[in-house]
């Protein structure tokens, strides 16, 4: 199958977590005015999409994930005449926005839900999904994504209702048809505004396996959210729905985020003749550090299985689909904590992982305060932190009987906490994120590591990703070419060949705190990029990336 070219595949995505990147009012909390008054820098790193995070009407149990109204933007933001003129002066800068559709729960303070729990006659009863309870308790013994039960009771009803999330968010029943009316009229209402794009929150678990049997008690959590919550039976037939009812009519990309997807199921979702979705955020690489009980029991990661979960996908999409690239975002801790070395190599793993975000096929994403450099947090006390789901966590470990002070470091490294910091602009009070006090606190660095000390160094962080990313623009083959992996079972290096038509790249990557020997045997490939001004030709330096390119 040929493949298509399109403008979102040629593109570079920078994704903004709004409450943390710029206040411009002085009350803690980051707004859509502070985005406009930082377009230009945005501009300046060479992306051409902006993907911004929840900023509707919402309670905030789950920073803007649980929405309350999905055509009001919160006033905390700027309101919608703001919102409007934020889309105005981005394509101003030709600078397309993708917005989050959050569409597999509500918040439980929407009026649609505030209506259905009331009765089970009133009109909104079916826009849930409502249960009996069983021998005293709940429907089955299904887990939220965030701990505890997934049900709760409802009195008026003597129900109780489905919340994968947290309590405060139900999730729609997808079944109703009046339901998916809803989320399209929702969609036209922005897109008509000028909307170039949607990120789809946890849109793999819309569709309910309607038996809600028991999980089986040794099934792990992965399982359960591939085999039981994620992939439901009608799953395709919404998407396709959706596509045809609505996402068609506009020239908009569409990015589903797909919590237990893998290689079997993934590629239906975005494979062009299926007319679902453009691309698709699988997990794979990103769940690769969880030990056996989760998230929370991190292990080291096999960097072998890390290099083939990329060349897996890639085979997977390469005739009929496309990949999304990323190393991080909201949900995860920072890329140079996490897959790079934050103390001694800092600079250097920082500039590898963007090298080898710009050079993978596929649509890379980068996330708010990565092209700086940005690092994890480590708070001194659980009572420091803010993240929900970290939370929620701890007071189940602390239920199990956990050892607490090996917990806290576990939450050190994979709390959400890690990437909603607040961005840090200058080395002056609160980083210049704001005058006032800040919704979370900042990490200490940012007197050191800001865009402001990055502005000012020609080798900075943030100069080597402008670079970058207009590297990846000069060459089609960065974008279109075949990806091969030309050292799979290397301990230390990813090593690949990228080729299209008349160009071909060899791409190398040190992953690692040694000097690894590695030689170029091929001539007629010449160094043209490094991230190291000087380096041997017998060796790579640690952290080290180079791009050879056919002469």
């Amino acid at each position: 199958m040929k493949r298509k070219n399109n403008w979102w595949k040629e593109g570079v995505v920078y994704q903004i977590y709004p409450r943390s990147f710029k206040d411009t009012t002085g009350n803690g909390l980051g707004d859509l005015q502070g985005i406009i008054e930082k377009l230009d820098y945005i501009k300046s790193l060479g992306v051409n999409m902006i993907w911004i995070c929840p900023v509707y009407e919402s309670p905030n149990r789950d920073n803007g994930y649980d929405i309350s109204d999905y055509k009001k933007i919160s006033d905390a933001f700027g309101g919608n005449e703001t919102f409007e003129r934020l889309v105005s002066e981005m394509h101003k800068r030709d600078l397309k926005i993708i917005m989050d559709l959050v569409v597999n729960h509500t918040s439980d303070e929407h009026p649609w839900f505030k209506q259905a729990k009331t009765s089970k006659k009133n009109a909104y009863y079916d826009y849930y999904i409502w249960r009996k309870g069983k021998n005293s308790g709940p429907p089955n013994n299904w887990q939220s994504v965030f701990s505890g039960d997934a049900w709760s009771y409802n009195l008026s009803t003597n129900e109780y209702y489905l919340h994968l999330f947290t309590k405060n968010q139900p999730d729609l029943n997808w079944e109703n048809p009046k339901v998916r009316e809803e989320v399209y009229d929702i969609i036209d209402f922005w897109l008509s505004k000028g909307v170039d794009g949607l990120r789809m929150d946890v849109i793999s678990l819309i569709s309910k396996r309607n038996s809600f049997s028991d999980v089986p008690e040794k099934m792990s959590f992965a399982q359960v959210m591939e085999k039981v919550y994620a992939n439901g039976p009608k799953i395709h037939k919404y998407l396709k729905e959706m596509n045809s009812k609505i996402l068609k009519k506009y020239d908009i990309v569409t990015v589903g985020e797909g919590p237990g997807i893998n290689l079997a199921s993934g590629p239906k979702y975005v494979a062009e003749n299926e007319k679902e979705l453009n691309m698709i955020f699988h997990f794979d690489h990103l769940t690769i550090d969880f030990g056996p009980n989760g998230k929370y029991d991190p292990v080291t990661y096999d960097f072998i299985k890390f290099k083939e979960i990329f060349s897996q996908w890639d085979k997977a999409l390469e005739n009929n689909g496309w990949n999304s690239i990323f190393l991080g975002n909201h949900d995860f801790s920072r890329i140079v904590s996490r897959f790079g070395n934050d103390k001694i190599y800092r600079e250097e793993s920082a500039k590898l992982l963007i090298t080898l975000l710009m050079t993978l096929r596929g649509t890379p994403y980068i996330y708010q305060g990565d092209e700086i450099g940005m690092t994890n947090i480590s708070h001194p006390s659980i009572d420091d932190y803010n993240d929900v789901e970290s939370l929620n966590a701890w007071e189940a470990a602390k239920k199990n009987g956990a050892n607490m002070k090996e917990f806290l470091k576990a939450i050190h490294w994979q709390s959400r906490d890690n990437a909603r910091t607040p961005m840090q602009w200058t080395d002056k009070k609160n980083g210049g994120f704001t005058t006032g006090n800040p919704w979370i606190k900042l990490n200490k660095n940012y007197k050191e590591i800001n865009v402001e000390n990055s502005e000012k160094d020609k080798n900075s962080i943030l100069n080597y990703y402008r670079q970058m990313i207009s590297f990846r623009k000069k060459y089609s083959c960065l974008v279109y070419g075949s990806f091969k992996d030309l050292l799979p079972e290397h301990d230390k290096l990813f090593f690949y060949e990228r080729i299209y038509n008349e160009e071909q790249f060899l791409i190398i990557h040190n992953f690692s705190n040694s000097y690894t020997r590695w030689k170029n045997e091929n001539s007629q490939y010449i160094k043209i990029k490094s991230n190291y001004k000087y380096s041997s030709q017998e060796e790579l330096s640690p952290w080290e990336s180079r791009i050879y390119k056919l002469q």
